[in-house]
C-alpha cells in the first residue's frame, strides 16, 4: 500500500494499541507492520485468530531500519522473520503460518481439499476484484469515474455476497475468506461518507455478513481510530476537493 504523506500517524492507537503492548517480548515470529494497512491487518488478524506467539514491529515507512531492509529488500509490510528468514505478502503469511504452527487452532483454512481450494478461488477475487475496485473508488476524482467505480465495487462485493453462508463465508467456520476482506469492510465508511457507498446497495445480506465481521474479536483487537484512518486516505480527498475550488475558478464562482 502506498503511504500519502510523510505525516502519517507513527503506530496504532485504540485497541489494536492494546493489542501491540501485549506483543513486544522477543519471539520466534516477529511481525514488521504498519498499523494503517489493510494488508497488515490481514496476517495480524490471523495471527490473532490463531494465538500464534508473535513480537510486533512498527515499521515507520520513511525511516526503514537496516535489518528489516537487509531480510526484506523490498522494505514491503506485512513482512515477518521466522527463525532468521523473511517473508511477505499477506495471504501467502497467513497460508504460511497454518503450516508452520499446525497446533495452533482454529485453523484459517478448511481440512477438506475441495473446501481449501473454493476458498482459494474466493480469495483470488477479492484479490483481483475487490481491492482493486476499493482503490479505485477512493481515487476516483471526477463524478462519473466514481459513479463508474462505485457500481464495479458494487458488483464485485455482490458477487462474493452471493456465496456467504452465515454468519461467516463458509457458515460457522470462520476461514481466510473473511479474513481476507475483513480490513476493507472496516474501511468501508470511507466510502460510504464520500463515495456514496451503502451496504444495503450491495444486495444478497452484504450488510449482516460486513456487520459480523466488524464484531469478531480479532478484527477489532487489530483496528486503530477510525480517524487515523481517515488521514490516510484525505489525500485522495483533498486532492478532489482542490479540484473542485480550481473548476469553480476557471468558471469564475467564489471559492468558500
Amino acid at each position: 500500500m502506498s503511504i500519502p504523506d510523510e505525516k502519517i500517524f507513527p503506530h496504532a492507537t485504540g485497541l489494536a494499541a492494546k493489542t501491540v503492548e501485549k506483543h513486544q517480548d522477543p519471539q520466534e515470529l516477529v511481525f514488521y507492520a504498519g498499523w494503517f494497512c489493510p494488508f497488515v491487518q490481514r496476517t495480524w488478524i490471523a495471527l490473532e485468530e490463531r494465538g500464534i506467539p508473535y513480537q510486533y514491529k512498527e515499521v515507520n515507512p520513511y525511516k526503514k531500519e537496516k535489518h528489516f531492509l537487509d531480510i526484506n529488500p523490498k522494505g514491503l509490510v506485512p513482512a515477518i522473520e521466522y527463525q532468521g528468514k523473511a517473508l511477505y505478502e499477506s495471504l501467502i503469511l497467513c497460508e504460511f503460518l497454518e503450516e508452520a504452527y499446525p497446533s495452533y487452532n482454529p485453523k484459517l483454512l478448511p481440512s477438506d481439499p475441495y473446501t481449501r481450494a473454493y476458498v482459494r478461488i474466493w480469495l483470488d477475487h477479492i484479490s483481483k476484484s475487490i481491492v482493486p475496485a476499493f482503490f479505485r473508488l477512493i481515487q476516483a476524482q471526477e463524478a462519473e469515474k466514481q459513479e463508474a467505480a462505485l457500481e464495479e465495487f458494487n458488483k464485485a462485493l455482490a458477487t462474493l455476497a452471493a456465496k456467504v453462508k452465515v454468519p461467516y463465508f463458509l457458515g460457522e467456520e470462520f476461514s481466510l475468506v473473511d479474513v481476507a476482506i475483513a480490513p476493507w469492510v472496516v474501511r468501508d465508511y470511507i466510502a460510504a461518507e464520500h463515495r456514496g457507498y451503502r451496504r444495503e446497495a450491495v444486495g444478497s445480506g452484504w450488510k449482516e455478513y460486513a456487520e459480523q465481521l466488524e464484531k469478531r474479536e480479532s478484527v477489532v483487537k487489530t483496528q486503530s481510530d477510525k480517524e487515523h484512518y481517515a488521514e490516510i486516505y484525505g489525500r485522495y480527498l483533498r486532492d478532489e476537493a482542490q479540484s473542485e475550488a480550481a473548476k469553480a475558478t476557471r468558471a469564475g464562482k467564489a471559492i468558500p
